[in-house]
């Protein structure tokens, strides 16, 4: 956060000059200060804090007041303080800027949470807003080196946390009845421990007990990573109270348990066999599970199982690569050195955000072949730098992997370790 910062607040050359030689100048005095004041706090979100909020008090008229605020909102959720959450997150919200839905998550879940009338109603208002945000999302190309299918799931699950977020603000001002329908329509979105925890609890309200002892148990049962051993021990507490209540004890209710079990399993399975139709590789747990689209439209995706049995050589680069425009060459040359060995194949695997960049990139530059989009892999195999090049045993496994680019010894260094997965399997 500190360099990002930095560089959005002030600009990498005001900060250099400002930290050489503190200046006279009132405007490049408050740069030096601000510049100082991240670097003092280095990765601490509490001392980013403490620091900006200093630097706000002496310099309340500051020109750079909207990207302070923006820091501290982010170093708010990183902090876990919800006053300052809703104290600048409110204002960054107000700004105009695109909204980040980490910052209007957290935003809305702090004022739903409230008991505070008036942060409640504020909470639905956002909520709404979160809601057209993720409605609008679903438009859009993923983010990153997320796969559509990916993208699609990530938007629903920030659905279903909208929806529990209405559901709990809504059923406060409005009523029960409002909150267990919000509840029950974010489970359909995505089902969650906690939105079967919401529905529940505005069931009980409700009297409709038998109902929520049932999302009681989907939230006890359910796989659901969010969930934590406390959550899951208060669903089981709360369960057996109302199952006794309205059974007189508890027998049966392993039997109710074990059927709510196999309910919410075959509902995620269902929504990962239907995400495998749609999206291969959102689902692939390995990398011969992975389909790659080419970019060369008129081409043929690549299925990587198609290759085990052979050495194969996977070179991770992307358009705004320096160095992966001098490598290119160098793996030609290897290339051309294995040209005779059937069991040797070399992968171009672009990593690129925007996937209309490397066709005209690689006629520019003369490639005869761009090769594949990388389409959710670069994460899967964690691909952290640029360029990347992996060497493929003949099993599928990662035999060597070379990050960054060594050009003094590149090419010698990529023809051994060919060679070398060849006869090491």
């Amino acid at each position: 956060m500190k360099a990002a910062a930095v560089i959005a607040l002030i600009g990498v050359a005001a900060w250099r000059l400002a930290a050489q030689n503190p200046p006279p100048d009132p405007e490049l005095q408050q740069q030096y200060e601000l510049s100082q004041a991240l670097d003092e706090a280095g990765d601490s979100p509490v001392d980013v804090i403490r620091n900006l909020e200093a630097f706000l008090k002496k310099y309340p008229e500051t020109k750079h007041r909207d990207a302070v605020e923006q820091t501290l909102a982010k170093a708010a959720v990183e902090a876990n303080d919800d006053a300052r959450i809703v104290l600048y997150g409110e204002k960054v919200l107000a700004s105009g800027a695109k909204d980040d839905l980490t910052l209007i998550d957290r935003v809305t879940r702090v004022l739903a949470e409230s008991s505070d009338p008036a942060q409640q109603k504020r909470s639905i208002i956002y909520a709404k807003r979160y809601e057209a945000d993720v409605a609008a999302r679903s438009k859009e190309n993923p983010p990153g080196h997320l796969t559509p299918g990916q993208w699609a799931d990530e938007l629903s699950k920030a659905m279903a946390r909208v929806l529990v977020l209405e559901a709990h603000a809504l059923g406060v001002t409005e009523g029960a009845d409002a909150g267990a329908k919000l509840a029950a329509k974010s489970w359909e979105a995505w089902p969650t421990g906690e939105g079967a925890r919401e529905a529940a609890y505005w069931l009980v309200k409700l009297d409709r007990t038998q109902e929520a002892i049932a999302y009681y148990a989907d939230a006890f049962t359910l796989e659901d990573s969010r969930t934590t051993e406390a959550d899951r021990a208060q669903d089981r507490k709360r369960l057996g109270e109302l199952y006794t209540k309205l059974n007189g004890s508890e027998k049966g209710l392993g039997d109710l348990i074990l059927q709510a079990y196999d309910r919410t399993s075959a509902l995620l399975n269902d929504r990962r066999d239907a995400l495998k139709t749609k999206d291969p590789n959102a689902v692939a747990a390995n990398i011969e599970d992975f389909v790659l689209p080419a970019i060369d439209k008129a081409a043929p995706a690549l299925t990587i199982s198609s290759l085990k049995g052979k050495t194969v050589v996977m070179d991770f680069w992307a358009t705004w690569c320096v160095p992966c425009r001098a490598q290119h060459p160098l793996i030609e040359k290897v290339e051309k050195h294995f040209a005779g060995d059937k069991d040797v194949v070399f992968v171009a695997v672009n990593a690129d955000d925007d996937p209309s960049l490397p066709a005209p990139f690689a006629k520019e530059q003369g490639w005869p072949d761009a090769g594949y989009f990388e389409a959710g892999l670069a994460q899967k195999m964690t691909i952290s730098q640029i360029p990347t090049v992996l060497v493929l045993d003949a099993e599928g496994r990662v035999y060597s992997r070379i990050v960054g680019f060594i050009p003094e010894r590149f090419e010698q260094m990529l023809t051994e370790r060919i060679e070398d997965a060849r006869r090491n399997p």
